[in-house]
């Protein structure tokens, strides 16, 4: 799951959408507004979705609070702050869940072959 997409090709939110789904990893994505990147449709907050594995974060500890219930019921095995979306807080909060939380960029991770 991308948190924070976005349908401008400018942000990193819909490049790592982008980079996803063309490189055949399954993704949903979850924004302010509602939208469509590459064929992936962009949800508003807080839609439901079963087996996630990971959640990359494209949103400022500032306006993550709001997440952070959504985010530990979705249960995912993994957790990505992109850089600027890092949280003590949060990351201690999900490790005392047993959710691995790495601190990196996601489309670095994914040119890498490290995703």
């Amino acid at each position: 799951m991308v948190l924070g997409a976005s349908t401008n090709p400018e942000r990193f939110s819909y490049m790592a959408v982008r980079k996803l789904r063309y490189g055949d990893i399954p993704v949903v994505a979850v924004g302010l507004r509602e939208g469509e990147i590459g064929g992936v449709r962009i949800e508003k907050p807080f839609p439901k979705f079963e087996d996630i594995h990971t959640i990359t974060i494209y949103i400022g500890p500032k306006n993550l609070t709001a997440y952070y219930g959504y985010i530990l019921s979705l249960n995912p095995k993994r957790v990505i702050f992109n850089p600027g979306t890092e949280t003590r807080e949060f990351s201690e909060i999900l490790s005392a869940a047993g959710i691995e939380v790495v601190n990196a960029c996601t489309l670095i991770m994914i040119s890498n072959n490290l995703y």
